[in-house]
Parts: structure tokens; sequence; C-alpha cells
């Protein structure tokens, strides 16, 4: 894969292009090879050239628009598409299609995304005190988790989630029994560098640098290999290139018996749509 542009460059074009989409949506074309497919989540991961206007080349997901047919999509395919970024920031592509299949991997590997009612991993992590906690800890309380690492340039990805969880975080804060049946966790899929230290800082940040909130909404770090178990259960994508990682979102509800209730894919969610579902888990609890 080709090497990322300059970091600091392509942050501050990505900020502009966010921030002057103005009233109409803006549409880019590419052409790029795909690295992976997940179904279950209509997205793919796209290792792709330059689009002029948009973005230098780099690898990262897409998540790709309902009514395009990705059955004749698979990794290793080379294809053209189109970007359309509306003017919230958001982004999807359209009119996929396959130019090159000579390519495409012989042996993929299926993995089954968790289907609600079925049971998340217990697996261990590290938090931002350094203390090894695992999912289980927290049953008997309604969790909302979602992936993160610290030094994500994207807005609309990282930033935007932890921003949601904020929210969340306020919001929940307002009842002290509701603050005290409910968890936040934000799971680092960047194992190399957010030690709980890291994930500590980056925490405060969001949380108003008030430590105690960390009682309520855990900053965590699994072990690749822990990750990559969870990863698996929620079809979430992650590639890393260049010191940085390209991923896709997933955002789940968790109920108090440890059982998927409800997932959220790419940022179609808001920190109100997040605190009703989780009310409403409450509520048939009584």
């Amino acid at each position: 894969m080709r090497i990322l542009a300059v970091r600091a460059f392509l942050f501050a074009c990505l900020c502009f292009l966010l921030c002057s989409c103005g009233k109409s949506d803006r549409h880019y074309d590419f052409k790029g090879r795909v690295v992976s497919k997940v179904s279950e989540t209509h997205t793919l991961v796209v290792d792709h050239e330059n689009i002029p206007g948009f973005m230098a080349a780099m690898t990262m997901p897409y998540p790709v628009a309902v009514n395009v047919d990705l059955s004749g999509v698979e990794a290793g395919d080379q294809i053209t598409a189109r970007v359309v970024l509306n003017k919230d920031g958001d982004y999807e592509l359209t009119k996929v299609a396959v130019t090159d299949s000579s390519h495409r991997q012989k042996e993929v590997k299926e993995t089954r995304q968790l289907f609600p009612g079925e049971e998340i991993p217990d697996v261990e992590m590290v938090n931002q005190d350094g203390q090894k906690i695992r999912l289980s800890d927290f049953r008997g309380k309604t969790v909302l988790l979602t992936f993160i690492y610290t030094r994500c340039p994207m807005p609309t990805f990282c930033p935007r989630l932890s921003s949601l969880f904020a929210a969340v975080e306020k919001e929940l804060a307002k009842d002290s029994k509701e603050y005290s049946r409910t968890q936040l966790i934000s799971v680092s899929i960047d194992p190399k560098f957010d030690t709980p230290s890291v994930l500590r800082k980056y925490g405060l940040a969001y949380l108003g640098e008030d430590e105690k909130k960390f009682e309520h909404w855990s900053f965590t770090v699994p072990t690749p290999e822990n990750l990559k178990r969870l990863a698996e259960a929620f079809a979430l994508i992650y590639e890393e290139e260049d010191n940085q990682i390209a991923h896709s979102m997933s955002t789940v509800l968790i109920g108090p018996d440890g059982k998927l209730i409800k997932e959220w894919n790419v940022s179609d969610w808001s920190a109100a749509d997040a605190v009703t579902a989780m009310r409403q888990v409450e509520n048939a609890k009584k």
C-alpha cells in the first residue's frame, strides 16, 4: 500500500472541506483497490488514488449507499466509484463498479457479526488507570461501547464519537440513579500507542478534566488478540498503515445480561438516540 500524504496537510484540507460544504452535496470520482468488505455494515475499505479536491491517496473505510449492490465486489478488486460528501460532513460511495477482478483474494475469511440477543465476548482490557477490567465487571448495568483511537485525525470519526459520548455522559449524569445503572466504554483500536496514560489524558479532555467521571466512562485498550475478538463480533474494520489506522465505526448497546441489544454503524446516531435506547433498557427492567 502507498504511504499516506503529510498528516498535518491532509487534516487541514479535510477540515476545510468539511466546513465549506455549503448547502449542496459534493461528489468526487476515484479509483482504488478493495482491501476488505463487511456486508453487514455495507462498508468497503479502499486503498484509493489521490482524489483531487477531496483527499490524498490513502487507505480508509467508506460506507456505501444502501442502493448499491456489493454482491459482486470482493477484496482485491480494482474499482471505480464516486464519493458523495454532504453538507454535514458525512460521505458514502455510489456508482461502485469493478474494473479488474483478476487479483481477487482466493480465500476470504468470513466472520459473522453478532446479532441482538447474543452474548458479547468477555475480553480483558486495561483502563486509563492501568487496571485490568472485563466487560463482565459491568453486568447489571446497561453499557454503551464504541471504538476509537486517540491519534485519529478524521473529525467525523473518533472525535465525533467521543463528542457524542460526552453528550451522553452529560445527559445521564442529570439523574443519579440512571447514572449508577449505566456505563460508557471507549475501546482503543491502537494497542501500540494508546497506553493507559495516553487514554487518561485523552479521556480527561472529554470529561472536563474531572477524573471522578472515569468511574462512569472507561477508556480501555485490549491486547491485539482481544481486540480482534471484539472487532470480529461487531464486524469492525481496522488496518494500520504508516502510524495511522484506517477503520470503520461501530457503537453497541449491551444489556445488563451482557448480551447485544443494538448497534449503530458509521455516525448515523445522536446522543439523544443512545440515551433513549439506554432508558428503554432500564425501563424494561422495572
